[in-house]
């Protein structure tokens, strides 16, 4: 087993982070603490979301859409205390493109602009282990980018559905305040709610996550 290493006093510990997240709320669940963490020390370099999040209710309105984005906004209020660049990639949620067609392309020379825009050192996406279509797509178009970026950028890999592995080296995020997690997940109202009718409902559960994050190293481009 390798040693986790705080973030604090790794060799990231001044990176510039970049969020990249599947759906509005796995911006919280995976990579909350590091989001409220790299903000207050001002180096978070924007969150990026891959969809529109409409997948999670059988209607997949816009209305959907802009409820959810409406919500992410609200808990990235409650993780930050400055208001990050946030970036909306509009894919169609649990309908990801193929990484050989014409549009994954685009997406990840958009991503790739973005990093060098603002000056990106360290990327946290979703990993590949998980099992949701987006969550895995997203961490192909995160390395996607990083070959079209021609910037030296770390990335790794947070977990929401799969468990972080033992074998690899990991870092852990400070820990947020005791219910500062939870505070910005219960934004999240139509995932953890039937305001928007039927739909996806986050196990309750999830408002019991750890108060850290841990990060796991998947390529470091030195």
């Amino acid at each position: 087993m390798v040693k986790m290493e705080p973030l604090t006093s790794s060799r990231w510990s001044r990176a510039r982070w970049l969020v990249l997240a599947p759906h509005p709320d796995d911006e919280t669940l995976g990579a909350g603490a590091l989001i409220a963490h790299s903000s207050a020390t001002h180096r978070l370099g924007g969150i990026v979301f891959l969809t529109d999040g409409t997948g999670s209710h059988p209607e997949g309105t816009p209305r959907v859409a802009i409820t959810r984005r409406k919500e992410a906004r609200h808990a990235i209020g409650r993780l930050t205390a400055t208001a990050p660049c946030i970036t909306w990639m509009g894919w169609r949620d649990a309908h990801p493109y193929r990484c050989d067609s014409l549009a994954f392309s685009r997406a990840a020379n958009r991503l790739a602009a973005l990093i060098r825009w603002r000056r990106i050192d360290a990327i946290a996406v979703t990993d590949h282990s998980e099992t949701h279509c987006d969550h895995v797509v997203a961490y192909s178009l995160a390395e996607a980018a990083l070959r079209r970026a021609h910037r030296r950028v770390t990335l790794f890999a947070y977990h929401v559905w799969s468990d972080s592995p033992a074998r690899v080296r990991r870092i852990a995020t400070p820990a947020m305040p005791i219910g500062q997690r939870r505070h910005a997940l219960l934004a999240h109202r139509s995932q953890m709610s039937p305001i928007l009718g039927d739909g996806f409902r986050l196990p309750r559960r999830m408002l019991r996550m750890p108060a850290h994050d841990v990060l796991t190293l998947r390529q470091d481009r030195r």
